[in-house]
């Protein structure tokens, strides 16, 4: 049977991976880990997965916790996200639930995407409402886990960081802070209702979002719609304004990054990171697969995305 060009672009996805890096690996849950395992809800019709790890001591009627969210990128999967990022790790010493939830796609748990609007894949050709989905999740997580509404948080990695800006802009209302790895806006984004803290974490050697703005590269640039991308700092400005931060950030050169942060009213913080030795992976992580992009050895972004989250909340 002859691919037409959409099931050839999600074939190219398995094959290359390069918006996410993401690759199958071992689930790296850690010791310390409890696992409620693969877990599904139904939403528009369609089943939709995620994974939830919870601290081990949690007990029934014990306090409400934190909940992180952790989007994988264009092509991966709850494992990958938890492998590359250790956020089970970091949850299991620091006390809050995180949650792995999945995109879609025409393949049953494999080569799955977010809906971010001009990206990616199959999720955004066929306009998959998952800010939807992510709001129904939300309501299910809070019926069963001990969650606390005012403490829950998104983070990403790509075209999972896209769709953590748009959650941040289109549930501003549920959302305490976000924090997009090597993602981007594209500058037709609505103003958020409410405003959302935002951490950003930029690669300086990231060629498919470059943090310089422009068309997508890397092995796979057929993902998005066309639409260019924003530069890095138009992220962090668009959050600033919606923040009621001042116009012009202060700016920190490190020898391991630039730190971009402005001036905003208390508990509205806008941070962006540009780290000079982070290509498209997760600072500090692991990396996806032999030609994925080197992670950052200079800054572990899965704790500078925690403390920044830990200190806001609704």
């Amino acid at each position: 049977m002859q691919l037409g060009k959409l099931e050839k672009l999600v074939l190219m996805m398995a094959l290359l991976g390069a918006l996410s890096g993401f690759c199958s690996a071992a689930n790296a849950a850690g010791p310390a880990a409890a696992s409620s395992g693969q877990q599904s809800l139904v939403h528009d019709g369609v089943e939709r997965s995620y994974v939830v790890r919870t601290p081990r001591d949690m007990a029934p009627g014990g306090a409400w916790l934190p909940l992180v969210l952790v989007l994988h990128g264009g092509g991966g999967n709850a494992v990958n996200a938890e492998d590359m990022t250790g956020f089970t790790a970091k949850a299991a010493k620091e006390g809050f639930i995180v949650v792995y939830p999945e995109g879609s796609s025409r393949f049953r748990g494999k080569l799955l995407t977010w809906n971010a609007g001009h990206c990616c894949g199959y999720a955004m050709q066929r306009r998959v409402n998952d800010v939807a989905f992510i709001n129904a999740l939300l309501d299910r997580l809070i019926q069963d886990y001990p969650v606390d509404p005012k403490r829950i948080y998104a983070t990403g990695m790509s075209n999972g960081g896209m769709m953590s800006h748009r959650l941040g802009i289109e549930l501003s209302s549920r959302f305490a802070a976000i924090a997009p790895v090597v993602a981007a806006l594209f500058g037709d984004e609505k103003a958020p209702a409410h405003p959302v803290p935002a951490l950003m974490l930029n690669g300086m050697l990231d060629k498919s979002v470059p943090h310089q703005g422009g068309a997508p590269g890397g092995r796979f640039p057929d993902a998005w719609d066309g639409t260019a991308a924003k530069p890095a700092q138009a992220q962090a400005a668009f959050w600033a304004q919606a923040n009621g931060c001042g116009a012009a950030p202060d700016t920190l050169d490190r020898a391991a990054f630039v730190l971009s942060q402005y001036r905003c009213p208390a508990g509205r913080d806008v941070q962006l990171y540009l780290i000079k030795d982070n290509g498209h992976s997760w600072p500090g992580g692991r990396p996806g697969s032999r030609r994925a992009d080197t992670p950052s050895s200079s800054l572990n972004g899965t704790d500078v995305i925690w403390e920044f989250f830990r200190a806001h909340a609704k």
